[in-house]
């Protein structure tokens, strides 16, 4: 009878657990709804926090707290003055890094933009008289936690190269890749061949520094339709702020296939400080003007 009671006890430990983790929500392959890249990058981090990690040596987040609660709960005043220490500590380094990050953003950023707005007028002059098309291009990309935002670029393609780059895309299904890059594109404009070689079509997003959607540095913002192909460890570039330069961008830009753009992004963002994003900026001086992997 003990027995029984223990194995029904059992049983309803199981199913009241598992009850409480979130179903996981079926999502497609592709999707132009407005919004999907978020919804389905919120309900594949709830997923990912709530299940437990594989491996021998694996913790959950449960057995973790209650292993902080027994290193610094009532082993005395000392021990929890310790802990407060470090936890005021860290809160106050990181909060600071933060700032300081923000205030090297406007302040670059604005001055960027009155250093170049003569070259920016002088471009949307060429890119106008070529064609009689918009100066600007604006998309939809995915930034911190998977909020979408308009993505201005200077115009360096042809006004129907969405429609072409659809047709491209359902051609080559056999070389199939999470990002688009051809380096002989015919959508490329003769203006656009130039400014996008020196990087001149990004300058307008200096704007989106401006407004805290994007900072200097960090991961290159991607597409709603790249989202939705991420892998969970991919969606760890949703983690920080998009940039408009980073580590992949000053050592071959689009020369790099993909994955190893996550690894250097996951690199950047596990060691990110103050000095390394200025070291990033003047390497990006030098790559710019070489114009290599640039197309």
């Amino acid at each position: 009878m003990l027995t029984d009671i223990f194995q029904k006890n059992t049983l309803l430990t199981k199913t009241t657990s598992q009850s409480l983790l979130p179903k996981k929500k079926h999502f497609p392959e592709k999707s132009t709804r407005p919004g999907f890249a978020l919804e389905k990058a919120k309900a594949m981090q709830q997923v990912n926090r709530a299940e437990t990690p594989q491996g021998p040596n694996a913790k959950t987040r449960l057995e973790m707290i209650e292993e902080l609660a027994r290193r610094y709960a009532g082993k005395g005043p000392a021990n929890q003055r310790r802990y407060l220490w470090k936890k005021y500590a860290w809160i106050t380094v990181t909060n600071s890094s933060r700032l300081l990050k923000r205030a090297l953003d406007i302040i670059g950023a604005g001055l960027s933009m009155l250093a170049f707005s003569p070259l920016m007028f002088l471009v949307a002059i060429a890119v106008k008289a070529y064609d009689k098309g918009p100066v600007l291009y604006l998309q939809t990309r995915v930034g911190l936690h998977g909020r979408e935002f308009s993505f201005p670029k200077f115009r360096s393609m042809a006004v129907n190269a969405d429609r072409i780059h659809d047709q491209k895309n359902e051609q080559n299904d056999e070389n199939f890749s999470i990002t688009f890059k051809s380096k002989h594109d015919p959508r490329v404009t003769p203006v656009g061949k130039i400014i996008r070689k020196f990087s001149i079509d990004e300058l307008p997003q200096l704007w989106c520094v401006l407004l805290g959607q994007m900072s200097l540095v960090g991961p290159r913002p991607p597409l709603p339709s790249e989202v939705a192909r991420y892998s969970l460890s991919d969606r760890r570039r949703l983690d920080v702020l998009p940039g408009l330069t980073c580590i992949w961008q000053v050592e071959g830009r689009g020369d790099i296939p993909f994955p190893k753009q996550v690894k250097l992004d996951l690199q950047y963002i596990e060691s990110q400080s103050l000095w390394l994003d200025i070291r990033l900026l003047v390497k990006t001086v030098p790559a710019v003007l070489l114009g290599k992997g640039a197309y």
